[in-house]
């Protein structure tokens, strides 16, 4: 059994790094070519559970990936909340609260760590019932959290896993012990 951790294709905000939590934005034309060019290599192989979040940028990227049809809607895998940081720049964020980390301090009207944490921990619940392949289509530091969270670290440890738009991560297990198989990879198709 293998977890495919996709995170969506680009968009204007995640071009300039805004950070995109509940705003409900489209993909951008480069975003949904990505999107497209995952198709061939998650053809190659059978998911028992497919789950998307509930954000028109995830949705498209499934669909446009080809797994649309058998997808379930998981709110657990929205991207964290941002509250009062929700649209902004981590520049932008730093200049009001010097040495900010989201993995660290959360968001003020937003979530904190352990619960975005929780979330993944849900999601990963999921997963490991499932009788096959996983295909997760999210966010990047819910996927961030989440990849954490599957190899028994913190939830604050996301940040250390850098995450670009329109990538594939792969999660299982390696001799009874949960494992980063690969992370990051960009499809070539």
């Amino acid at each position: 059994m293998k977890v495919f951790a996709i995170r969506h294709g680009e968009t204007a905000w995640s071009l300039n790094g805004r950070h995109t939590g509940t705003t409900d934005l489209p993909l951008t034309d480069n975003g949904r070519r990505l999107a497209e060019g995952m198709r061939p290599a998650l053809m190659k192989t059978s998911f028992a559970l497919v789950l998307v979040s509930p954000m028109r940028r995830a949705r498209e990227t499934c669909d446009l990936a080809g797994l649309g049809r058998e997808a379930v809607v998981d709110d657990d895998l929205m991207e964290w909340n941002y509250g009062a940081y929700e649209g902004l720049t981590s520049d932008e964020i730093r200049a009001r609260s010097p040495g900010w980390m989201i993995f660290r301090d959360g968001c003020p009207n937003g979530e904190t760590p352990e619960e975005v944490g929780a979330r993944a921990d849900r999601v990963i619940a999921r997963a490991r019932a499932a009788e096959g392949n996983v295909a997760l289509f999210a966010h990047g530091h819910v996927l961030r959290v989440l990849a954490a969270r599957w190899i028994g670290l913190s939830a604050a440890a996301g940040q250390l896993f850098l995450l670009d738009t329109g990538t594939l991560s792969v999660l299982g297990d390696y001799q009874d012990s949960p494992a980063v198989e690969s992370w990051n990879g960009a499809f070539v198709g």
